[in-house]
Formats: structure tokens, sequence, C-alpha cells
């Protein structure tokens, strides 16, 4: 079954540590850093957030929106997310990437990529080729609450052709009416922002979407 994975997108400390709380609930969460050069907004940085684990929140993954995310490979390590999200459009992205994967990997930290809408699948092959996780994006890069475009959903099967073990995810736009259908289409985990993070109580809301993919 897929999972519904809540989404983090706070631009200030005192506001991430609210939604945080907020997502107690969660087993999964999916923290988003943008540095307002890739993005066009900017969030907290990676020393502005943190985490505890416990019996409810088994793993965190990262997602970076950073032009340079080289420069932040300390900070990321210290803080041990179970994953990190790279994007595949950075500058010198086939050069950069790889040796980041491997830097991971000393630290048992998984290495994910995001994959944007204009982003062509068989351009960025090599890349998913090493990858633990492939992110498809369906909305808007930095923001929540945007529609989804589900014709994205056709990267889902070219993703497997390249690498049938990576974990598929996908962002942007998703809630009860669609993540059925994204569901269906072989993706893994979904990720929900302000689906779950604007409701009144959002863990009846991540409830309804965990049922749906029952």
């Amino acid at each position: 079954m897929s999972a519904i994975v809540p989404t983090i997108t706070a631009v200030a400390p005192d506001e991430y540590a609210v939604a945080l709380e907020k997502l107690s609930f969660a087993p999964r969460i999916h923290v988003d850093i943008a540095d307002g050069d890739f993005a066009p907004n900017k969030t907290v940085n990676l020393n502005q957030i943190y985490w505890e684990k416990d019996e409810n929140l088994r793993q965190v993954d990262l997602h970076l929106m950073l032009e340079k995310p080289s420069e932040w490979l300390h900070q990321i390590i210290s803080l041990a997310p179970d994953l990190v999200i790279f994007h595949v459009e950075i500058p010198n992205a086939t050069e950069i990437l790889p040796k980041i994967c491997e830097y991971l990997k000393k630290f048992q930290i998984k290495f994910g990529l995001a994959i944007l809408a204009e982003t062509q699948i068989k351009n960025v092959a090599k890349l998913i080729e090493i990858a633990d996780h492939v992110l498809i994006f369906g909305g808007h890069l930095g923001y929540q609450g945007g529609t989804a475009d589900l014709s994205q959903l056709e990267k889902v099967a070219q993703i497997k052709t390249i690498n049938a073990t990576a974990e598929i995810a996908w962002d942007g736009g998703a809630n009860a009416e669609n993540v059925a259908e994204i569901a269906n289409s072989g993706v893994n985990a979904i990720n929900v922002g302000s689906a779950i993070s604007r409701a009144e109580s959002p863990v009846e809301i991540y409830e309804q979407l965990t049922h749906v993919l029952e």
C-alpha cells in the first residue's frame, strides 16, 4: 500500500515548531528546505530544524531545494535523516550528485532525487540508476496548495524501467480526490502538504487519506 507522508514547508523556526507538533501522529514526515535561489521562495534552513524519533515518528525525509547542496553536507549528516532528496536540475548535477550519494552511504542515509515537470526522465537516467528514491514533482516548487498535474504520472513507468527497486514518490496537489489515482499508478509515497497542514484536524485528514488507499 502507498504511504501518505505529511509535508512541512515552514518559513520561520516558530512556524516549523508548530507544524512539527501538529504532525506528531505521523510515522513519516517530509521536510522542505528551500534557499530562495533554486526555489522561488525561502524556508527555514538546515540549522533551524530538528525532530525527535519516537514510537510514532520513524522516518524523516529531507527535500532540499538548494542551488548548492554540497555546502550543507555537515548539517545534513548531523541531522541524520533517513532520506535526503536532491533536485536533478541543480547546476552540475551529473557530477555533484553521485559524489553526494556515495558520501551519504557512509552514514546509512538514503539518496533521493526530485524531478521537475519540465525534466525528461531519459535525460537523467544515469542519476536515477543510483537513487534509492525518485520524487516526481506534479506541483509548484516550494509552495503548498497547488493543483496536481496528473499527466506527470506517466513518468512512473519510465522510472521503473531504469531502476525497478527505487521507491517512487509524488509531490504536488495530493488530496482525497486524487490520491487513489496517484497510488494506482505505482507511486509508493504520496507527500501531502496543505490538504493536511491546513486542515482543522490534520490527523483526521491523514487517516481519511490513508483509508482511501486501503
